[in-house]
Formats: structure tokens, sequence, C-alpha cells
């Protein structure tokens, strides 16, 4: 099978967000009088939960509170701008070898995507910070938020990058971090890899084509922690060509 595109996710994927999000829940939270905060341990529990809005819902119910719709709304979307402004104030990085990759893709010739569950505001500020006034326009489809009606694990918001794009889930590769959304990507039929992160685990990634610590680049080599070694320290385009059975490794680099 020819490989075509590659579909990102956001958080813990292209940059290590979360702890942001973080910060922005509980600054929303100070912001309107609530008695709310989310350690990392507790908000580590909560990320089990996709989509901010259902985070809150089920934070609130485990405390016995009832929160409307409504207010759910107005919280979010104040933690929203607040996050959105500390990613414009330049303060995330893309990780290792992401700009490489999606850089190198794109002169390979094939198409980038993003599928993920936060909103779309919040990825377009992460794109244009860190890669440029242009960086929203290396992806043909961006796959976001409320799209959809059911978030990861469900495959809907990468059926909906697939639906777009008009491709065979066969011909992408999915970069995810969690095993939320290795599930999302393989049940829209995706091949996987994981590139583990800060709040993503290490465990619940047998389904994935390839489970790998980072991207790599010049200054940070990337390990690869299940499947065989790459030839170098980075993972290429011939690496995932590779992995999806396009072509044999060693005749890429003959």
């Amino acid at each position: 099978m020819t490989l075509e595109a590659l579909i990102f996710d956001v958080d813990g994927t292209l940059a290590e967000t979360e702890e942001w999000h973080r910060h922005s829940f509980n600054a929303a939270f100070a912001e309107t009088g609530l008695d709310w905060h989310w350690d990392q341990a507790t908000y580590a529990r909560l990320l089990e939960v996709t989509g901010g809005k259902e985070r809150i819902r089920h934070f609130a119910a485990g405390r016995g509170e009832v929160i409307d719709a409504g207010s759910i709304a107005r919280l979010h979307a104040a933690k929203t701008a607040r996050y959105v402004a500390s990613i414009e104030a330049g303060t995330v990085a893309l990780r290792p070898g992401v700009s490489r990759l999606l850089h190198e893709a794109r002169e390979a010739g094939l198409r980038l995507a993003i599928a993920t569950t936060t909103t779309p505001e919040n990825v377009t500020a992460l794109l244009r910070t860190t890669l440029g006034p242009d960086g929203v326009g290396l992806f043909e489809c961006i796959g976001a938020g409320d799209m959809v009606a059911a978030k990861k694990p469900a495959p809907d918001i990468y059926q909906f990058v697939l639906d777009r794009l008009r491709i065979e889930p066969g011909r992408c590769i999915a970069f995810e971090d969690t095993p939320n959304g290795l599930q999302a990507a393989r049940g829209a039929g995706i091949a996987t890899v994981v590139t583990t992160s800060l709040y993503g685990g290490t465990a619940g990634f047998e389904d994935a084509l390839m489970v790998v610590d980072g991207l790599g680049d010049a200054d940070s080599s990337c390990r690869v922690l299940r499947e065989a070694p790459l030839d170098s320290a980075v993972l290429r385009v011939a690496d995932l060509r590779s992995a999806l059975g396009e072509i044999p490794r060693s005749a890429d680099h003959a």
C-alpha cells in the first residue's frame, strides 16, 4: 500500500502542551470563583476523558456538583482564551523532529492533516506560533473540537479527516501519544505511530505500528521502544513507508 498522508494528533504529539492546558484550566477556575484545582495527578486521571468540556462535566459530577451546559461552555471558553494567549506568547515549542518531519513529508509529496479533540483555536494558535504564518497551510485538513459528535477513543474525528481527504485509511499513518488516541485511529483503520509523551504513558500501545520516544532531530535522537530499530537517529518518511510495507527500508537507503 502506498503511503499518501500523515495525520497528527496535537496535544502531547505535536507539542507537550498538556501542562499549559492544566494551568489554563486552573486559571479559569480561579477567575470564575470556583475552588477547583487540578494538580498533575488529578489532570492525568482526567485525561482519560477526552475533551475539555467533558472533563469539566466529569470532574463536577465526581464532586457531586451540578453544572449546566451554559456554565461549562463559558468556563471552557475562558480556559481556551487563557491557553491561546499563553501559546501566542511563545511559551511552547514543537517536540523535537516535528517540524523536520512535517516539511520532509511535504517535500516528499505527502498530504498532511490533523485529528484532535482540542478546539480549532488552540490548534491554529500552536501552528502559527511554532511554524510561522504559513503553518496552518501545511495541513490540508484540520479536524478538531466539536466537528464530530463522539470524541476519541471513538474513531469519528479520524473518519471525518479521511472523508475530507477522500483517501483510504490504508494509505495513511496517524501519530498519537495516548491509548485513547491510538484506539481512535485504529478504529478508523489507520496504522499509527505512538510518540510517548509526558501524560500519555507507556502502556496500552500494543496495536501501534511503532512506538518511539519522539521523532528525532539533530540535537535529540529518536529511540524506538517497540518494533525494529531505525537506520538513523531520526524517524524519516522512508522509515514510515517501510513500516507500512510500501518499500523495504534497505532498498530505500541503497
